[in-house]
C-alpha cells in the first residue's frame, strides 16, 4: 500500500470525476489519501469528501495564498475544527513569496497561529514554502523553541539546508512529482541526505504530475511514479519505499486509522 499524503480532491479537475479518481487510486494500490484544506470557505467541501470515503482523511488550514482572505481566523478556531475524527492535520500553511498573493506579514502571522494549533492538538503541521526558505526556517525554529510540534515540509523543492534543519526538529519531508523532473537535480541531491524515516510521498494533485504524466492533470494514482523515483534516489527497492513511507505516514498522522 502507498499513501498519497497531500492532494486536493476538492479542486474541480479532480472533484468533477471523483468516483473515477478514487477508483483509479485503489487500482494503483493507493490505500489512503489525505485531501488538504486551503481556505475556510472550502473547508466544508474538503471535510465532506473525507466523511464520504473511509480511506480519505483531511486537514484544516489556510494556504498562504488565502491568508489575506482568512486573516481573522484564530488558533482557537483551527483547534476546534480539528476535533473532527476525519481531520488529521493542520494546514496547509506557510509562506509563499513567489506569488505574494497575500501580504507577507499576514502570511507570517497565520503561519504562527497554525503552528500553535499543531502544538496544542498534537496534529502534524503541513508546511508550504516557496521562495521563503529563510523566513520559514526562522519561524519554525523560533516556534520550536517555545514547544515541540510535529510537522512536514510538503512538496519539497527547497534547499538542502532547510531539509536538514527540519529533520533536526524531527519534521518530515514529503516528496512530490517535482523529484522526477529533469531540472530537479538539486532537489534529488537534497533528498539523498534525508533519512528514510523522515520521508513521505505525495502528488499535490491536480498539480505537478510526475514523469511520465508530465503536463496532464495529476491525481493520487500517479504517486506510484514518485515513489519509484524516490527508490532510485535513495538506492533502495520500490517495496522498501512503499513500506517505509506508509509507516512514516501513520506514525506522523497518528490520528489516521490504518486500513485493517
Amino acid at each position: 500500500m502507498l499513501v498519497d499524503s497531500h492532494c486536493h480532491l476538492d479542486f474541480d479537475d479532480l472533484y468533477s470525476q471523483l468516483p473515477d479518481v478514487v477508483a483509479r487510486a485503489g487500482e494503483a494500490g493507493i490505500g489512503i489519501m489525505l485531501t488538504i484544506a486551503t481556505h475556510m470557505e472550502g473547508y466544508p467541501k474538503v471535510l465532506s469528501i473525507a466523511e464520504q470515503h473511509e480511506n480519505i482523511f483531511c486537514t484544516v488550514g489556510i494556504h498562504p495564498h488565502s491568508a489575506e482572505l482568512d486573516a481573522d481566523v484564530t488558533t482557537e478556531q483551527l483547534v476546534e475544527l480539528a476535533q473532527h475524527p476525519k481531520v488529521v492535520g493542520i494546514g496547509e500553511t506557510g509562506l509563499d513569496y513567489f506569488y505574494d498573493n497575500s501580504p507577507r506579514d499576514t502570511q507570517r502571522t497565520l503561519f504562527r497561529r497554525h503552528i500553535a494549533a499543531a502544538r496544542e492538538t498534537g496534529l502534524p503541521l503541513i508546511v508550504h514554502t516557496r521562495d521563503a526558505d529563510d523566513d520559514t526556517l526562522e519561524i519554525l525554529q523560533d516556534e520550536y523553541e517555545k514547544g515541540a510540534f510535529p510537522g512536514l515540509i510538503h512538496c519539497f523543492s527547497a534547499s538542502a539546508a532547510l531539509a536538514g534543519a527540519c529533520v533536526a526538529m524531527d519534521m518530515s519531508i514529503s516528496v512530490s512529482g517535482i523529484a522526477t523532473f529533469k531540472t530537479a537535480e538539486p532537489v534529488r541531491e537534497a533528498l539523498r541526505a534525508v533519512p528514510l524515516e523522515n520521508l513521505l510521498v505525495e502528488t499535490d494533485s491536480p498539480f505537478l504530475a510526475p514523469i511520465p504524466h508530465r503536463g496532464k492533470t495529476n491525481e493520487p494514482s500517479f504517486v506510484v511514479h514518485t515513489a519509484e523515483k524516490l527508490a532510485d534516489i535513495k538506492g533502495v527497492s520500490a517495496s522498501e519505499i512503499e513500506e517505509t513511507t506508509t509507516d512514516n505516514f501513520f506514525r506522523l498522522f497518528s490520528k489516521a486509522q490504518r486500513p485493517g
